[in-house]
């Protein structure tokens, strides 16, 4: 293992289990906070691991993700300013 792929490993334990707690037991609103950095944290978890692999297909993905998350975001945002 390369150091890209420890610094991966980190911030996946480091940033990403911290958000699922957060999405597991807060609030909707508090989940959505936590849902949107945890789409960030993925995005450079797979930036780290292009470096790693040197897999130029994950750093499309990596784009996809970082341009879809906001929209997928707002979605939410209206979806939960309908639930009762």
């Amino acid at each position: 293992m390369n150091a890209w792929l420890w610094a991966a490993t980190v911030v996946l334990v480091l940033g990403l289990f911290p958000c699922l707690a957060v999405c597991t037991f807060a609030p909707r609103m508090d989940a959505l906070v936590a849902l949107q950095t945890a789409s960030g944290t993925t995005t450079i978890v797979l930036l780290l691991l292009v470096q790693g692999l040197e897999r130029s297909i994950l750093g499309t993905l990596a784009l996809t993700l970082s341009v879809l998350s906001f929209p997928g975001t707002l979605l939410f945002v209206r979806l939960l300013g309908r639930a009762p």
